[in-house]
């Protein structure tokens, strides 16, 4: 047995943070930098996590430090729980400014930090270059800095940002509804995700990653908010980066992705159109009438010059077909499911 092993013993065995760690404070700080060293997920390529998590859950409940703090040049956060874990990144609860609400995103991996910086420069230029009345359909930036993690020293670019209420993403809305969302339901969705989609692309930005946990609607409200800009070609990019190309994928979701990402060519308006309709798509399944099936097969077609590349135009060619299908349009209560 390794010594991280043996340490990862201990950890499960401790039910308290006395039991981990002792009576006396000198030593056990000592414990705590030594098993923080040897569980940092930088350490072991991610796969202890959650035990580190509990680690420092342990270690502020020893200290009394119930609240992390996080201080920068504009602001101090006050980090509460993880409210939920990203593709790349752990997302924070946290307040500021007395109580103002925020998340704080972390990157699990430091190296992940320039898709960080891509999310906040992209969420600097869609405000500066697209049309203001659209902004609630992307997250505020609060801030953007670097933080060095205490426990091994490692930097990792942070982003802050405006924290949502009430929302649910198209993979909840999918697992509410096994069988497939009702079309009636899925048109308002659509056709905000399109107009979220073409603000960012008069502004100049691909999303990149369009994807069910990436697409956050308000039941109540038929509010929608397109969120984790950490994959977008912000066109501010050019200079630096001419590819154009996404820069990564998320790997669960590898075959959704059109293939000039794979590929690894240049992306456009288009591969973000792929993206938004395969969420959709998969969100009604078999209950999709004809009509809407075959306007999704002319977004989804493998040729990226062959499908629609602007997303203010498609959502006019989808209102003509809603209007065919179910009349004109009215407002249409959505609830989610209470969650047993």
């Amino acid at each position: 047995m390794n010594e991280l092993d043996r340490a990862l013993g201990l950890l499960d065995k401790a039910r308290t943070p006395h039991d981990l760690f002792g009576g006396d404070p000198d030593e056990a700080a000592r414990i705590y930098r030594r098993m923080a060293r040897l569980m940092h997920p930088d350490a072991t390529g991610g796969r202890t996590t959650h035990d580190f998590a509990r680690l420092t859950a342990l270690w502020r409940g020893y200290t009394g430090a119930d609240t992390a703090t996080v201080t920068t040049r504009r602001h101090s956060y006050r980090l509460g729980r993880r409210l939920a874990e990203g593709d790349l990144a752990n997302l924070y609860e946290a307040r500021y400014d007395g109580d103002r609400e925020v998340v704080v995103k972390m990157p699990r991996d430091p190296a992940d930090g320039d898709l960080i910086e891509r999310e906040a420069v992209a969420l600097r230029q869609l405000p500066k270059d697209g049309q203001r009345r659209f902004l609630p359909y992307v997250p505020r930036l609060v801030e953007t800095f670097r933080h060095r993690d205490p426990a091994n020293g490692a930097q990792r670019r942070t982003n802050v940002l405006e924290r949502l209420d009430g929302f649910h993403s198209l993979a909840e809305v999918r697992a509410a509804h096994p069988d497939g969302l009702d079309p009636r339901d899925a048109a308002w969705m659509w056709r905000r995700l399109l107009v979220a989609l073409g603000f960012a692309h008069r502004a100049g930005v691909l999303h990149g990653a369009v994807l069910p946990d990436h697409v956050l609607i308000h039941p109540e409200l038929h509010g929608l908010v397109l969120v984790d800009w950490c994959y977008s070609v912000p066109g501010c990019y050019a200079a630096t980066d001419p590819s154009g190309r996404v820069p990564a994928m998320v790997d669960r979701y590898a075959d959704w992705y059109p293939e000039e990402v794979p590929g690894r060519r240049p992306a456009s308006p288009a591969t973000d159109i792929f993206m938004a309709t395969r969420c959709m798509t998969h969100l009604m399944a078999d209950k999709a009438p004809k009509a809407l099936r075959l306007f999704a097969k002319g977004c989804t077609l493998s040729a990226q010059n062959r499908r629609p590349s602007d997303a203010w135009r498609l959502l006019a060619e989808l209102d003509e077909v809603l209007e065919r299908l179910y009349g004109p349009r009215r407002f249409r209560p959505f609830h989610m499911p209470a969650v047993r």
